[in-house]
């Protein structure tokens, strides 16, 4: 008797991108948080995860995998991506913390307020860097995400979730 995978020898049906995201949509949060720990970073990188699988869908061949599978593997990529951000990040800044102040500090712009000094210093430097590019610099969100090497969609979330923490933040000072 033989006994043969229907998987294998079956043509899959390839399911439209609008279903396999729908269908699969919770499924790579979920995995993205369990590696994240961290809410924010998990719907953004499932924002970069759907928007990279609808640009390669044509590539997506249901014979070698399943969609959850596919997406997965590219959620997996983001994470490991932005992991490796995150830690050239941090050696930077390290690097950056470690070198002899300035004296006097640097420079504030004219008629930059200290209560918004201080809070543009609580801000993360990808934070503040997205700030500098978009407010300061006048970059639209497509050039800004190119020269920080993520997608426009991430640029324009990290962009408003900066200004929204700033936001808090000189309103906090501004209220004591």
């Amino acid at each position: 008797m033989t006994f043969r995978s229907t998987r294998f020898g079956a043509q899959e049906a390839r399911p439209s991108f609008a279903a396999a995201a729908e269908e699969h949509l919770d499924a790579v949060y979920r995995y993205l948080l369990l590696m994240t720990r961290d809410d924010a970073t998990a719907q953004d990188l499932t924002s970069e995860t759907f928007e990279k699988a609808l640009r390669s869908w044509r590539r997506f061949d249901p014979r070698r995998a399943s969609a959850r599978t596919w997406l997965c593997r590219i959620a997996r990529n983001a994470a490991l991506d932005h992991f490796r951000g995150e830690e050239r990040r941090r050696r930077r800044e390290e690097r950056y913390a470690a070198e002899p102040a300035e004296a006097g500090g640097p420079e504030l712009p004219a008629g930059l307020s200290s209560v918004l000094h201080l809070a543009l210093a609580a801000l993360s430097a990808a934070e503040r860097e997205v700030i500098a590019l978009r407010v300061l610099l006048e970059l639209d969100g497509d050039e800004t995400a190119r020269l920080l090497g993520i997608s426009r969609t991430a640029c324009s979330t990290r962009l408003s979730r900066a200004l929204q923490k700033l936001e808090e933040k000189v309103g906090d000072d501004v209220h004591a």
